[in-house]
């Protein structure tokens, strides 16, 4: 039975990413050892969407697809407005028929998104 979900998330400098989804997004953890935090996210859910081009990641020796993190909420502005008290940066507001997205950078120099949705979203769904 399928019972969750790992993310893996790649990074030239995992420390200070870790720290800040801990300390920035106020993310919480497990310890598994050696600094190596697992992080408990919000609910989730996936869309598979075309690719441009191979956007495929090797691990473990297989290729596997390649993913994009977006995070959601509520009120996109807010949360802006929340990191930014937090020094930190968002991108500038995009806005699409599905809904309205900025970009998070991370200390590693990397970003993952952030978005408002305006489509009806799965995270109430029970699996199977």
């Amino acid at each position: 039975m399928i019972f969750g979900a790992h993310i893996l998330l790649y990074s030239q400098d995992p420390g200070a990413d870790r720290a800040f989804f801990s300390d920035v997004l106020g993310l919480r953890s497990v310890d598994v050892g050696h600094g190596w935090l697992i992080f408990g996210l919000p609910p989730a859910e996936a869309a598979i969407h075309p690719a441009d081009g191979d956007s495929s990641q090797t691990h473990a020796g297989h290729e596997l697809m390649g993913a994009v993190l977006y995070l959601m909420c509520d009120d996109l502005k807010a949360e802006i407005a929340a990191l930014r008290g937090k020094n930190v940066q968002c991108t500038d507001i995009q806005e699409a028929p599905w809904g309205m997205s900025t970009t998070i950078p991370l200390p590693s120099g990397r970003a993952i998104g952030l978005y408002q949705p305006r489509h009806e979203t799965a995270l109430k769904l029970n699996s199977k």
